[in-house]
């Protein structure tokens, strides 16, 4: 894998990796990158999980109507699935509204394939992912007292930084 294409999430229960696709969404990983290296994800909440579904972040006003501001044209891949693992850009009705939002699916959603841009995939830690804090099914899955992000981080700049 090419550490430039691949981020360190951690969470509290352990880290995530995550492979980039710059080669299925090429202007949402760089996009993402660009954020990651702000550390805009740096202390997000999950705002949204369903348990059996996703769960999504992203959002700086921890309840899912924030972003960054820069909206992007949806790169959406028609053979490509969503599957357990797959990381995916969170969006508005409108196909070009997503922004810094995002999930990260527990289960295959085929009715999402087609529809949302896929950007990434988790290749390690996907059990820190399933325990990440469920919302209310009553409530669209939105979360009381939320986990966060520790720190979302390219792996090209964690792993060349010089030992402290």
């Amino acid at each position: 894998m090419d550490s430039d294409n691949v981020l360190y999430l951690e969470l509290k229960t352990g880290r995530v990796v995550i492979e980039l696709r710059p080669d299925l969404a090429p202007n949402h990983v760089a996009r993402i990158k660009e954020l990651v290296r702000d550390k805009f994800y740096d202390g997000l909440k999950f705002h949204r999980v369903i348990e059996g579904f996703m769960a999504q972040t992203g959002c700086p006003k921890g309840n899912g109507t924030g972003g960054s501001g820069q909206k992007l044209k949806a790169e959406f891949s028609p053979t490509e699935k969503h599957l357990r693992g797959t990381c995916s850009m969170a969006r508005a009705h409108a196909e070009d509204s997503a922004d810094s939002q995002f999930f990260i699916m527990f289960e295959p959603a085929p009715h999402l394939d087609g529809k949302y841009t896929i950007w990434g995939q988790v290749v390690e830690g996907i059990e820190h992912v399933d325990q990440i804090k469920k919302g209310s099914v009553l409530r669209n899955g939105n979360v009381d007292a939320p986990d966060t992000i520790l720190s979302l981080r390219v792996a090209a700049d964690v792993d060349s930084a010089p030992a402290s």
